[in-house]
């Protein structure tokens, strides 16, 4: 594999490292964040976040589906952008260039630290905060909310939807895009036998109406969803699910 995709260098030395970590990371005798960033180093990772061919697909329909809200927007209009999980800055300039101000959050202040370095844009301001808990990090109203491949992380998806309502502009709109659910039907959690027992990987699984139904109980309403498969052959299960909801 190592020879046949060189692309994909980056992303099969990181699996490498945590497969065989991972039985490790489980017992609590190895720290998870030292195998993905070594000494706070983070250019592996920002790699994989922004040039791998995989991410590179997910970003672009981050981009298309934004540029599609942009193009409504009535003329003159400011656009406030809230990007969640912004993480090394891999669509915060993009952004920038679209919008009259991004504010980008992510929890980890080791990523931010990278997007602080590399997004020089004065529109962007960067807050610390985990969308999983309360929204201190931000206070004002937005037009567009983004977040991609975050909220497979994240078990309340009532909790994100009630915060995103509360965010957004009238007339806003929020953004998703994650790994379909089909490809994670297709797959299994990973367990391990550790000195405590059987453990199993913590792993949110949702359902298509599990988003729409926390939409629809917030008040949103469903603008679009689409489906994105590799190569586009649709006669395989689609890798990515992508909705957009507006208030």
């Amino acid at each position: 594999a190592w020879n046949e995709f060189p692309e994909c260098q980056v992303e099969l030395e990181l699996l490498r490292i945590c497969g065989e970590n991972l039985p490790a990371v489980l017992r609590g005798h190895v720290d998870p964040l030292n195998l993905i960033f070594p000494e706070g180093e983070l250019a592996a990772t920002e790699h994989l976040y922004q040039d791998s061919p995989s991410l590179r697909f997910i970003n672009l329909l981050a981009q298309r589906a934004i540029l599609a809200i942009v193009q409504r927007l009535p003329k003159g209009k400011m656009l406030r952008i809230l990007e969640l999980g912004g993480g090394t800055g891999k669509n915060t300039t993009w952004l920038a260039e679209r919008a009259d101000q991004v504010f980008s959050v992510d929890f980890s202040e080791e990523m931010q630290a990278v997007a602080r370095a590399k997004v020089r844009n004065s529109n962007v301001e960067f807050r610390l905060g985990d969308v999983r808990s309360e929204w201190t990090f931000f206070d004002r109203d937005v037009d567009l909310i983004t977040c991609s491949l975050i909220l497979e992380h994240v078990e309340d998806l009532d909790l994100i939807f009630k915060k995103a309502g509360a965010a957004l502009s009238p007339g806003g709109h929020f953004y998703i895009c994650e790994l379909h659910p089909f490809k994670q039907y297709e797959g299994s959690k990973a367990r391990f036998e550790t000195d405590d027992g059987l453990r199993v990987t913590e792993c949110f699984q949702h359902h298509v109406t599990d988003y729409t139904d926390a939409a629809i109980a917030k008040s949103f309403l469903i603008d679009r969803i689409d489906e994105w498969f590799d190569d586009g052959d649709r006669s395989t299960t689609p890798r990515l699910i992508s909705l957009l909801f507006s208030k």
